[in-house]
């Protein structure tokens, strides 16, 4: 599945759309400590987190992974969601738990 086709489901929000979403999710990983996420992440893969700073973002790119999944009802900061959007970093949201997000995107892999 890529991005686009996650978008496609409604299940979440988006709060940033880049501008390509061809690519593919291949995993996902879920952790809200952000020192074992960057040691950690898995290339590919959705990053499911309630950590909505900018410093998600940052291990966003240094892992490679695809995009930001902020879970219970977590939004960006503005200087997150002007990151993204000078980054191309797609984000999207949801008031589900890390666990049914993780679970609804791991079920279309």
């Amino acid at each position: 599945m890529n991005v686009a086709q996650l978008i496609e489901t409604g299940y979440f929000d988006v709060q940033h759309r880049a501008s390509d979403l061809s690519g593919e999710i291949t995993d996902v990983f879920c952790c809200d400590l952000l020192s074992i996420a960057m040691a950690k992440g898995i290339p590919g893969a959705a990053f499911v987190t309630v950590m909505g700073n900018v410093n998600a973002l940052a291990v966003l790119r240094l892992t490679d992974m695809r995009l930001l999944v902020l879970a219970e009802g977590i939004g960006p900061d503005e200087a997150t969601l002007k990151k993204a959007k000078d980054e191309d970093i797609t984000i999207l949201s949801s008031r589900e738990g890390i666990f049914p997000c993780a679970q609804f995107i791991h079920e279309r892999l």
